[in-house]
């Protein structure tokens, strides 16, 4: 079977393909495929394969028609738009045809394609990108004559469409009469609005019980349930359907009093409809791609279902002068994230208590294939969530992943209950400790700062690598060693002896040795790895570097006041407020004076040798405000070196690459990362090239082996 790669690193299967296919036998397989998958989509509402692999064969069937044109028909899928209008239904011819939006997995594709369009302008003329929610519904679109809903039809093949005007005016987002409420925006005489009907996961739920006790048959996903649903013949019973609709396109038009999208947006609700929400606007498609990468795990906030994000020209005389496709305007592409989803029963819901006391529930689930892994556990997040969806122990539920992030929840499959079922109850006391627990907006928490749960988070946080880096102290030893009571503070972590640690399961002499060496090492780590380990609310790894380069000793800080803290370069006010509470309480000064009087190392260490004098006192920061990402194998020097040398110089490290890195220092077989580089066009340096930098700017710096 062959392989294609998505978004995020995941990949895909594509058809079986035989070795002696020649090109016209493997275009006819893939349309035989590809409409096949389209009746049943359309037509059926139905999908027989997950819409990364549907997207895989038309890009190859695409591919191969460019290859070789004898083969392309206008028959062809990758010629058509959507499916054929139904008999049971009026059939209407689109005024303007409704085309459908070009799909991209990959980063560097859309970047291509926005570049092609950039292109596309006279010199000098700056494209401008709005970028919504791709909501995974059904195209749709409305037409008003002076105000009044006269007209509603399915999109259907793109040329024609099915007359859902009775069902349309069931739907309490779709307005009979539009009203003017901005004197910018008068209602055009005649307008053509276009847009997703769709469900949301609850409706899906509600919808399937209503099935259930009528014995007819279920729908699989909300779009499958909105395609059904908005194709009734009778509209009591579309009525009777939670169907909703966004808009976000316009088709014939007379008069409009818009210029761009953006307007077109704002107008659409000054009239009483609902436009996509959560738009953003760019001037760098850069950016807007790094947005849907960064906040992909964001969109399952959302009560409705949404498989990407969609890029489109701003300016609506742009748009004209880029033009279309017989298929897809050149104006707009949509950056889709694969989506898995499989069904599984909850077994439990068990709750968690984080190192701050956050109380966070965690769904135990017969584990299921998902994706290529097992996936045995998903985060419920708060109660909220688990109240909205009506999560019960017991249920039957959807969990879905989409790309490299933790499985989520989707919904439950409320019809599937055999037996009543009780609403879950969240605890009220803390389940390690027994503290009542306190409710702080969304979340839950135990106030207790002793809570034994809470402690060992907070241990192993501190034995962290980015912290204290104390080898071999792992989950289950921290726990023993509170059960215990061997540690109940960070001191005591130094006052355990060889005897103490033979009393542990399976603890030999050695392995408490090594743990014991890892423990007295750790005191030398110094200031920035130590205000990291402390687990101060809001202050992370990169802030707590800045400020102990800035202030050198502990002593300086616990004499800085909260405004010395915030006139520091990247230290906000939260942050500020956060360390400065913790400084001055009793716990926190207490926590310090037993560190200190075991050993552990209160001043700024420079822990490879590389920062030399104090940051205030140097002469040039060549990366001041600079972003740099180490990627690959490095031969002249670890990552780590390499992140303290960017520091060093006054810029920052970051894990990932977008539009703000400043450059990327790849050594070899440095993978994605470079791949991505190079789409947005970030400068990739070698190491030589970043060690001749350190050598002018830096030539105190250590190890030796650099020089």
């Amino acid at each position: 079977m062959s392989q294609g790669t998505i978004n995020f690193g995941e990949t895909f299967p594509t058809s079986e393909t035989k070795e002696d296919q020649t090109p016209a036998q493997r275009v006819a397989q893939l349309r035989e495929e590809l409409e096949r998958y389209n009746h049943e989509y359309y037509d059926k509402s139905q999908s027989l394969v997950p819409d990364v692999e549907y997207d895989a064969k038309m890009r190859e069937l695409e591919a191969l028609e460019a290859e070789f044109p004898e083969l392309r028909t206008a028959e062809s899928p990758s010629e058509k738009v959507g499916g054929e209008t139904l008999d049971a239904l009026p059939e209407v011819t689109h005024k303007v045809v409704m085309l459908s939006i070009k799909n991209e997995y990959d980063p560097a594709g859309v970047l291509k394609f926005t570049h092609d369009v950039q292109d596309k302008l006279p010199p000098g003329e700056k494209a401008q990108w709005v970028l919504e929610l791709k909501i995974d519904g059904v195209a749709i679109t409305l037409h008003y004559e002076k105000g009044a809903l006269v007209q509603a039809i399915t999109r259907g093949n793109g040329r024609k469409g099915n007359d859902i005007t009775l069902n349309a005016r069931t739907i309490r987002d779709i307005p009979q009469t539009l009203r003017q409420t901005d004197e910018r925006y008068p209602v055009p005489d005649h307008l053509e609005v276009r847009g997703e009907v769709y469900m949301t996961n609850e409706g899906l739920s509600e919808l399937n019980e209503i099935q259930k006790e009528n014995k007819k048959e279920l729908y699989a996903n909300p779009r499958n349930a909105a395609s059904g649903s908005i194709l009734l013949k009778d509209p009591n019973e579309c009525a009777k359907r939670p169907l909703r609709m966004f808009c976000h396109g316009v088709g014939e038009t007379r008069e409009l009093p818009c210029r761009s999208h953006v307007e077109f947006l704002e107008a659409l609700a000054s009239w009483g409809l609902t436009p996509t929400p959560d738009y953003r606007v760019y001037e760098d498609p850069n950016e807007a791609i790094a947005f849907c990468e960064e906040h992909l795990e964001n969109v399952f906030d959302y009560p409705f279902e949404v498989d990407g994000h969609v890029l489109k020209l701003n300016s609506f005389e742009q748009r004209e002068r880029v033009g279309a496709t017989p298929k897809y305007p050149k104006w707009m592409i949509a950056l889709k994230f694969a989506r898995y989803e499989a069904t599984t029963r909850l077994n439990d819901i068990i709750v968690q208590v984080g190192k701050s006391g956050v109380i966070t529930p965690v769904a135990e689930l017969e584990p299921v294939e998902l994706a290529g892994t097992k996936v045995a556990r998903a985060s419920l997040h708060n109660l909220d969530e688990i109240e909205r969806k009506d999560v019960r122990i017991g249920d039957y539920v959807v969990v879905e992943k989409a790309g490299k992030i933790i499985p989520h929840i989707v919904r439950c499959e409320i019809h599937r209950r055999e037996t009543p079922l009780p609403a879950y109850q969240f605890p009220t006391t803390c389940p390690a400790c027994g503290t009542g627990l306190t409710r702080d907006g969304v979340f839950i928490r135990c106030p207790n700062s002793q809570c034994p749960a809470q402690w060992n988070e907070k241990l192993l946080f501190f034995a962290s690598r980015n912290a204290m880096e104390i080898k071999g102290l792992g989950e289950r030893i921290c726990e023993e060693l509170t059960q215990k009571g061997l540690v109940r503070s960070y001191a005591d972590l130094y006052r355990l002896r060889l005897e103490h640690l033979l009393t542990l399961e399976r603890f030999g002499e050695k392995k408490a040795q090594n743990l014991l060496a890892s423990i007295e090492q750790s005191k030398n780590r110094g200031l920035a790895r130590l205000l990291t380990g402390l687990a101060i609310p809001h202050l992370g790894a990169e802030t707590a570097q800045v400020l102990a380069m800035k202030f050198q000793t502990m002593d300086a800080l616990l004499r800085a006041s909260k405004d010395d803290f915030s006139a520091v370069d990247g230290v906000g006010e939260i942050i500020a407020e956060s360390l400065y509470q913790f400084l001055s309480s009793e716990e926190g000064k207490n926590t310090l004076d037993t560190l200190r009087s075991v050993g552990v190392e209160m001043n700024f260490v420079d822990e490879y040798g590389i920062y030399g004098a104090r940051l205030e006192s140097e002469k040039e920061l060549p990366l001041l405000g600079q972003s740099v990402v180490a990627t690959g194998k490095l031969e002249t020097f670890t990552r780590d070196e390499v992140e303290a040398l960017v520091k060093r110089l006054g810029g920052k490290t970051a894990s990932s690459v977008s539009k703000n890195t400043t450059f990327v220092v790849a050594g070899s077989d440095a993978g994605s990362k470079l791949a991505k580089a190079n789409a947005l066009g970030v400068p990739v340096w070698n190491e030589e090239a970043f060690l001749r930098l350190v050598r002018e700017f830096a030539p105190d710096a250590e190890p030796k082996k650099l020089f």
